[in-house]
């Protein structure tokens, strides 16, 4: 089988190294790709956010199965475009994308298949953003409605600044989504869909603050962990049957089927699980913890997935233990990152390469905000944050960051529903 892998960050570095261990990849391509897929793969130009791009290039190289990383190529179409070339492709069509491209699409969705969600409304007119206000809060949550890669979220529990977002989002044109601020601690499911049948990956909880003990801006995520020791075991089957599957039978009902992942986010709740919102892809530093516990060939089942024979696949294998993800950021982000720094000691297992290019002189640098992912696995969660932690200590990079306390309330025991 020929996989062609789109994207070019962390979460892609983890498809692509669980997929060349899949025995039945005879080739494995990813574009654009980064310097540490390059060990990997074979590195393709492209520009992501062309569906003609990503369809001529998966015909041109003969890819027998295109897997598509990020939201903005599914938004634009990429899938529709590849799959109209004749080429499964692991990825929804631009019109069941809009469960993540737009906030208003996806509440409809909730709406209409009874899923319980944060109470929300819509603002597009900065003259109704007071009065909007006002029917929200103490704690307010202001959302871009459109694609925001993690980082167009305000929680708040001071109005001026919930107000001071909203009217920038407003002012670049973005409509506005006020919610409810949801209690309890959160949890991201992956879900592999073929279009009805629904398939969950093991949960993960993600962390998007910067800094530790949550505090500073929203990032596109710092660090996660899976499983989680602290989970019901009979949750996930519960967020299945009242909330994935029947988003995943009213996107199929209205003639807008969801093929590829579906990643809900939630808020377990005092009242139960609420959906805090979904995104059509898989989720970024999530992916890089739970694909390192699974034991199932990953290739074969996103085929499977993408030309719809999941329900035929036998029960997902995962190895025992647990795995944490650290991301290590360069100076400057979730604002503008400062770019070109060396880095050195990445090149331990488990080093995942977000944003880095090779200089011409060979050396490893760094080329956008979260620069690596590192990833340590171990027999329970203590042993792998312990793992992990050791890995971020070889790295180098100037100015860099990272958060220091990524599950480390899991580990104490500090984490209930």
């Amino acid at each position: 089988m020929r996989v062609l892998v789109v994207g070019s960050g962390a979460r892609e570095h983890a498809l692509v190294l669980a997929v060349s261990q899949d025995p039945a990849v005879t080739a494995l391509a990813c574009a654009p790709g980064n310097a540490g897929i390059a060990a990997l793969a074979e590195q393709l130009a492209l520009d992501v956010a062309d569906p003609a791009a990503v369809a001529e290039l998966a015909t041109t190289w003969r890819a027998d199965l295109v897997v598509v990383g990020p939201e903005v190529p599914l938004v634009a179409g990429a899938a529709d475009a590849v799959r109209k070339a004749g080429i499964p492709c692991f990825g929804p069509s631009a019109a069941a994308a809009r469960i993540e491209g737009s906030k208003a699409f996806a509440k409809d969705v909730m709406l209409k298949a009874n899923v319980p969600t944060a109470q929300s409304e819509i603002v597009d007119n900065p003259a109704r953003l007071d009065a909007a206000l006002a029917r929200f809060g103490p704690t307010w949550v202001v959302k871009d409605d459109g694609l925001a890669a993690g980082k167009g979220v305000v929680v708040t529990t001071d109005v001026e600044k919930a107000r001071a977002h909203a009217m920038t989002l407003l002012d670049g044109g973005h409509p506005v989504l006020l919610e409810s601020f949801l209690d309890g601690p959160e949890m991201s499911l992956f879900c592999l869909v073929d279009g009805r049948t629904v398939r969950p990956l093991l949960p993960a909880q993600d962390f998007k603050r910067v800094g530790d003990g949550d505090a500073g801006p929203n990032t596109g995520g710092m660090g996660a962990y899976s499983p989680l020791p602290w989970l019901p075991a009979d949750l996930v089957d519960e967020v299945i049957r009242t909330i994935v599957q029947p988003v995943v039978d009213e996107l199929a009902d209205r003639d807008t089927p969801f093929n590829g992942l579906l990643y809900a986010g939630l808020a377990l709740t005092s009242a139960g699980p609420q959906v805090i919102e979904f995104n059509c892809r898989f989720g970024d530093p999530e992916t890089q913890a739970v694909l390192a516990l699974l034991h199932t060939p990953l290739a074969g089942l996103l085929l499977a997935t993408a030309t719809g024979r999941l329900g035929e696949q036998p029960p997902l294998e995962w190895e025992d233990g647990a795995a944490v993800t650290v991301v290590i950021a360069a100076d400057g982000y979730p604002g503008v990152p400062r770019a070109g720094d060396v880095i050195t000691g990445a090149e331990s297992d488990g080093v995942l390469h977000g944003g880095t290019r090779r200089r011409d002189d060979g050396a490893l640098v760094a080329h956008g905000g979260r620069v690596l992912s590192v990833v340590g696995v171990g027999k329970d969660l203590a042993a792998a944050r312990q793992e992990a932690y050791a890995k971020v200590d070889k790295v180098h990079l100037a100015g860099s960051h990272h958060r220091t306390d990524i599950a480390l309330k899991a580990v104490r025991g500090e984490v209930a529903v």
